[in-house]
């Protein structure tokens, strides 16, 4: 209170705002100049702007009377930038060293806080300020002059040469023609240096007129720095209360706050993350950590999250290795990457991991030099996807990071059962990409891990596995022999005259491996299921009579709908197609009792397919399975005779020659078929084979 006494208030003075200049207004900071000089006496010869980039040029008049001009220097500018011919383009037409150019840069970034005031009869007037620019000499000229020397030079070099010399300069061209852009390199490009010199270059400039401070416009345009209406209604922004009229003033600095630290990229605090949908934590989560048990998930979110829901999302980004999950490989990889390593593209190297993941479900340990000999990828690139999800272990290779984690897949064997139809399907595509053999999809049968590990010699190694092979086999002969005594007991009680049960041979066809009878005969671990947990309902292949016609009627749906969208298949692809179905069903479904590839091969038959018996030649690598071609005989379209031409001309050769397809064709159909038609009808029929 005594400093407020000290310091009374002697005036109060009103503020008003004016708008007439808003965003046209400029403040010029010239260089330093003698205190006798004004700049109104001073010669404006030309003035422009460049509105988007604030960019000003000023040219001014020298003073070469000035006693302080040197004359003899301002003739030799003039005579070094222009030469000794004077025209138009020349930039010192009196030959002399005559004006100046000035060129602006910005003085501050953010001028949102600076104002014009003028004061006038007990009121202050502001004006926002829409750039500051700050004039400072160019010096282009001397680049022209330099380029003058250069062309002098030249042009005395190239006199004294003669025209041979001449000709034996003739260099040879490479024409080369450019590449489609894609997005990324156009996104590099557009925030390239040189991209943004060239379109700050292609601005074009405004030309100014200078208009004195005594002149008429001038003070015509002066009169504009004042409100125009000194009514309330247009002064709102200034009826605040002090402390918001003193935030407006000075409001917080915005580079304050881009001073402060910044965390990397990849680095985000456990509370950031929990702003974030579900979705998003967990995908951050596992792209991070990249292998992770599910208790340990849970953790990381929080109390109180859904488990169902997060198994629901985890599925999306994650697979099941092991009972543990690993993040999937075009999470690490998105599409239009490459390796940093190799440069290969990213979608080379999510089939390389998707094969060490799938490695992983069939053993504990994994060697790197299989995996480099079979995904064909640098050895950089290999290290990698073993780093994210093993651990190197001294002569004996890369071993799982994670222990089977046995909990989880008790309490979830819907989840375990839907991921090891997944892995089947991403196996049958790793199978056709790398050709994969007999050795590579057996899965190795896990070895007791001792502290003091034995030298075992190869003949003792074999009789081990003899009769451990005989163990086995007697137990599941016993197992067998009471399984089917239960059910010939469970028959003799049930009077129901309408049971039918399909007698299948066993040995006949092998299971497919939809059926987790073949898993439990490995002792081997899939995908992190125990054969003991597979759930198991047909017994030798044999189903309970109530579920046989559902589950036939399921397998006719799906074998019939399959056909009419692709009416040529092979065996193998329709177990592809057949596994990937059933990873889509839902846990429980009457598919998952077991379908044996007779079963299968029958159902085709019986929904009007034919096999057609094509004569591949006796040295083809490919598998059985691909040997056998299965075509829907009628279809109910346009093209059911055609189809039936070129499936008899199949089955009599293997390879065929369009023109013999041609006329073959236009003899049987009755039609002249140019070749866009015979490739039409090639391309429908054979959709899945083109």
């Amino acid at each position: 209170m005594a400093n407020e006494e000290d310091d009374p208030i002697i005036q109060e003075i009103d503020v008003f705002l004016a708008r007439s200049l808003l965003e046209k207004l400029y403040l010029f900071q010239y260089p330093i100049r003698p205190a006798s000089m004004t700049y109104d006496d001073v010669t404006h010869l030309s003035a422009k702007i460049k509105p988007k980039q604030q960019k000003v040029e000023l040219e001014m008049a020298i003073d070469t009377l000035n006693p302080n001009y040197c004359r003899s220097k301002g003739e030799q500018i003039a005579l070094n930038v222009d030469g000794t011919c004077t025209d138009e383009t020349s930039t010192y037409s009196s030959k002399l060293m005559d004006k100046q150019t000035f060129c602006s840069s910005q003085a501050a970034s953010n001028v949102s806080r600076y104002a014009a005031a003028v004061y006038k009869k007990g009121e202050l007037h502001l004006t926002p300020l829409h750039g500051i620019l700050q004039l400072r000499p160019s010096f282009t000229y001397l680049d022209k002059a330099d380029a003058k020397h250069r062309e002098r030079e030249a042009a005395n070099e190239g006199g004294d040469s003669s025209q041979d010399e001449a000709e034996d300069d003739v260099k040879q061209i490479t024409v080369r023609f450019s590449r489609p852009e894609s997005e990324q390199a156009r996104q590099r490009r557009v925030q390239s240096y040189e991209f943004l010199q060239k379109r700050q270059a292609e601005e074009h400039w405004v030309h100014l007129h200078y208009y004195g401070l005594k002149d008429s416009r001038s003070e015509h345009e002066r009169q504009y720095l004042f409100s125009q209406g000194h009514g309330l209604a247009e002064n709102t922004e200034l009826i605040k209360s002090p402390s918001e009229y003193l935030m407006m003033l000075m409001p917080p600095s915005i580079e304050e706050e881009n001073d402060k630290p910044m965390a990397p990229s990849n680095v985000l605090s456990m509370a950031q993350l929990r702003t974030l949908p579900l979705a998003d934590q967990i995908k951050i989560l596992m792209k991070n950590v990249k292998v992770m048990p599910f208790a340990n998930l849970m953790s990381l979110l929080g109390s109180g999250t859904d488990p169902t829901a997060v198994l629901r999302c985890v599925q999306q980004v994650a697979l099941l290795v092991q009972g543990n999950w690993v993040v999937k490989s075009d999470v690490l990889y998105p599409k239009d990457t490459s390796s940093p390593h190799s440069g290969v593209p990213a979608e080379v190297l999510c089939r390389g991991r998707d094969f060490v993941m799938w490695k992983f479900t069939q053993d504990r340990w994994v060697v790197r030099k299989e995996v480099a000999a079979v995904t064909k990828l640098c050895p950089e690139d290999v290290k990698d996807f073993l780093e994210h999800m093993s651990v190197a272990r001294i002569n004996k290779g890369w071993e799982f990071m994670l222990p089977y984690d046995e909990d989880f897949v008790k309490k979830h064997p819907d989840i375990v059962q839907r991921q090891q139809m997944l892995w089947m399907g991403i196996q049958a595509k790793l199978e056709k990409v790398y050709n994969l053999l007999k050795e590579h999809l057996t899965p190795k049968k896990p070895e007791a891990q001792s502290a003091h590990p034995l030298l075992v010699s190869g003949e003792q190694r074999v009789n081990m596995a003899k009769a451990k092979v005989k163990q086995n086999y007697g137990q599941l002969e016993k197992e067998l022999q009471k399984q089917k005594a239960e059910m010939k007991s469970k028959d003799t009680r049930m009077d129901i005259p309408n049971i039918r049960i399909k007698e299948e041979p066993v040995s006949e066809e092998e299971p497919m491996e939809t059926s987790a009878h073949s898993e439990g005969l490995n002792n081997g671990l899939v995908n992190g299921l125990h054969p003991a947990q597979g759930s198991m309902d047909p017994v030798n292949g044999h189903l309970p009579g109530a579920c046989v016609d559902r589950v036939a009627q399921e397998l006719k749906a799906f074998v019939s709908s399959t056909f009419k969208k692709q009416f040529v298949l092979t065996l193998s692809e329709l177990k592809r197609l057949f596994n990937l179905h059933l990873a889509s069903l839902p846990p429980g479904h009457t598919l998952f009792s077991g379908i044996s590839d007779k079963m299968l091969q029958d159902m085709v038959l019986d929904t009007g397919c034919k096999q057609i018996l094509v004569p591949f030649p006796p040295q083809t690598a490919a598998s059985p399975d691909e040997l056998k071609v299965y075509a829907l005989w009628e279809a109910g379209d346009t093209y059911d005779q055609h189809r039936q031409v070129l499936l008899e001309i199949f089955s009599k050769n293997y390879r065929v020659r369009r023109n013999v397809i041609q006329n073959q064709l236009s003899q049987e159909c009755g039609e002249d078929l140019n070749k866009q038609e015979v490739d039409r009808v090639l391309k429908v029929s054979f959709c899945s084979l083109w």
